[in-house]
């Protein structure tokens, strides 16, 4: 595989993508090609794979992230607190709809009767009349009664189960601790090799998320992955105290009936808007594509209505990670999301969601940029930001033109991958006034996100370098003569 190394500037559309690393991509080469035809994040599935190997993987990102000149993100998505049931004498047996089934804490190797379940929180939680999913949920128990060291049921959809298989238990919320043993060892890990997200898995309620916060003490940001039903009940508090959010269809649409789980996705997406919070949809957008060099043409709306929806990030899993196209699975979701930027319905539908600006000066600011760009016709909006907050509050407006952060942390322009409409610049910070409408104009030509006679509306806080000051909104225009100029200067 031939692959150019020059520098890489803003992508044809605003919403985000964001591709797991796998067995199939972890190939330097190929994690160029999966940038190059459009992935704006990687993820690391903790869940899979060596230490050695997501070591790797960062390393050879952090080394395209120099070659490209352009920052990039990556998060690492913890495990949880998976439950699984334990072995058969024989690997597998055949559950029959309407026999009994017994799930104990004897570990010997269970067979068509019975199984170890080694999850002590399982029986603390269960009641007779609620149902235990096995397998994705391919077979549904039903418990008949809690022996207090057994749990016995009856079988109401039966099939094949193997060792070692997940249970879902959708009707009650179980008392599990949001992170494992492996959860923290590979949390370690990860902020030790330096990534840029954290996303928690299987969070049930607000207090899941305290934990996580404290041992990342600042060194990354924090994502909450809504999978099952108890997180709907409490959405708006799990969202507030998370700095992003994701759509995690997989477990969701298992606990959860499937006919749920679309208009469960588009609440969660609002609300994450509504409340300035980044929100990922995940999960089978182009499954087929695994084995399939091209797509459903059911997958492509589905794709497409997360982006009308107003998305921040889609995500591929096991399309870029163990699937047979992965570099095809990008390009087709980048090809996607342009198709449906360019609708000239888009506009209108991304505003079906309202977002009112909080009572402060940033978001008086942010929002009035907006309406700037709509007036001048503005070609961009260029952000400078310490924390990224000023670039997260303009990205709520969704704003029709491309938004440039600029900051002098290199930490706050990794996390801006998943943030709709923004390409990030790491640079020196200005001092001055004058200073900040010299870069702003330079950036936005080097960027090639503006040009000679356009307007661009600017951002940024006053005394400079101060976190949480936005309180400046500026329009300038690039000249003719400012355009010659950065030409000849090469």
């Amino acid at each position: 595989m031939s692959i150019k190394t020059s520098a890489m500037g803003p992508r044809r559309r605003k919403v985000r993508i964001l591709a797991t690393l796998g067995p199939a991509s972890r190939d330097p080469a190929i994690i160029e090609a999966l940038m190059r035809a459009g992935a704006d994040a990687f993820r690391l599935n903790m869940s899979h794979g060596e230490p050695a190997d997501h070591a790797a993987s960062v390393k050879a990102i952090r080394a395209l992230e120099k070659t490209l000149s352009r920052p990039t993100t990556i998060l690492a998505d913890l495990q949880g607190p998976k439950l699984r049931v334990g072995t058969f004498a024989d690997g597998i047996v055949t559950l029959k709809t309407g026999d009994a089934f017994r799930l104990d804490r004897d570990a010997t190797p269970g067979d068509a009767a019975r199984v170890h379940l080694r999850h002590r929180e399982i029986y603390e939680a269960l009641g007779p009349g609620q149902r235990l999913l096995l397998d994705d949920g391919k077979i549904v128990l039903r418990v008949t009664e809690n022996a207090g060291d057994a749990i016995i049921t009856r079988v109401e959809v039966g099939g094949a189960l193997s060792n070692h298989k997940g249970l879902n238990v959708p009707d009650v919320v179980v008392p599990l601790a949001a992170l494992t043993d492996k959860d923290r060892t590979d949390l370690a890990f990860a902020l030790d090799q330096g990534v840029d997200w954290i996303a928690l898995s299987f969070v049930q309620r607000p207090e899941d998320l305290s934990e996580a916060r404290r041992l990342i003490g600042g060194r990354a940001a924090l994502l909450a992955k809504i999978e099952k039903p108890a997180a709907i009940e409490r959405l708006d508090e799990i969202v507030e105290l998370s700095d992003a959010v994701m759509v995690a269809r997989g477990d969701l649409g298992v606990e959860l009936p499937p006919e749920r789980v679309p208009p469960i996705q588009k609440r969660i997406v609002s609300t994450a808007r509504t409340m300035g919070r980044p929100v990922v949809v995940a999960t089978q957008m182009l499954e087929s594509m695994i084995k399939s060099p091209s797509p459903t043409r059911a997958e492509v709306s589905d794709v497409a209505t997360a982006i009308y929806d107003g998305a921040d990030a889609i995500m591929l899993s096991a399309e870029s990670a163990a699937g047979d196209w992965p570099e095809e699975a990008v390009a087709m979701m980048d090809r996607i999301a342009v198709s449906v930027e360019n609708d000239p319905d888009y506009a209108a539908r991304l505003h079906f969601t309202e977002t009112p600006p909080d009572a402060t000066t940033a978001d008086a600011i942010a929002a009035a940029a907006t309406r700037i760009v709509d007036t001048v016709s503005a070609t961009t909006i260029v952000c400078f930001t310490n924390s990224g907050s000023t670039v997260r509050r303009v990205a709520r407006e969704r704003p029709r033109v491309p938004m440039l952060a600029l900051t002098p942390k290199l930490a706050t322009a990794r996390r801006m991958g998943i943030v709709w409409g923004t390409h990030a610049v790491h640079t020196r910070d200005v001092g001055s006034f004058e200073e900040m409408i010299a870069k702003s104009k330079r950036m936005a030509l080097r960027t090639k996100v503006a040009a000679g006679g356009d307007p661009i509306v600017l951002m940024a806080g006053v005394p400079f370098g101060t976190p949480g000051s936005t309180n400046v909104l500026h329009v300038v225009r690039l000249s003719g003569d400012e355009l010659r100029n950065y030409v000849a200067k090469g």
